[in-house]
């Protein structure tokens, strides 16, 4: 179990920082794409802002959770095994995610592309991660 709490606790904290990095990028790569946050769409009022920040630590115990399901059927090494996991995690949870929320909300095509490739990245990390943990 305590191997499990570790895991978690290096996965969330991973994607925490990758997720101020890919914040930085973005403000810097795409400074039009970010005025579109500006839309009150995206905020969801002070009492719920600060649950933003515990995305890592939910997200991560759902990695954790698919990853001991599924680790058997991944092969090669930490990068393949990273790669394959996250593959996988995007096709079955972020592009069914992003094709209703592009069909659902008013967002571009690339503010819904760039939210696929976050999350594949973001799998992809975390699958690395627990491959080299051996979980």
């Amino acid at each position: 179990m305590l191997k499990y709490v570790y895991a978690v606790t290096v996965v969330s904290v991973a994607l925490l920082a990758l997720s101020f990095g890919v914040l930085f990028i973005t403000i810097n790569a795409f400074p039009s794409l970010v005025e579109a946050y500006y839309n009150p769409v995206f905020y969801p009022g002070a009492e719920r802002s600060n649950l933003f920040f515990l995305h890592p630590l939910v997200i991560g115990i759902a990695f954790i959770m698919v990853w001991i399901k599924t680790k058997e059927t991944l092969r090669g090494g930490i990068f393949l095994k990273g790669m394959e996991f996250g593959l996988y995690y995007a096709f079955i949870a972020t592009l069914p995610s992003m094709w209703i929320t592009f069909s659902s909300m008013d967002v571009s095509v690339l503010m819904v592309f760039l939210w696929l490739c976050y999350g594949l990245l973001q799998a992809t990390v975390a699958g690395w991660i627990l491959a080299g943990l051996k979980v």
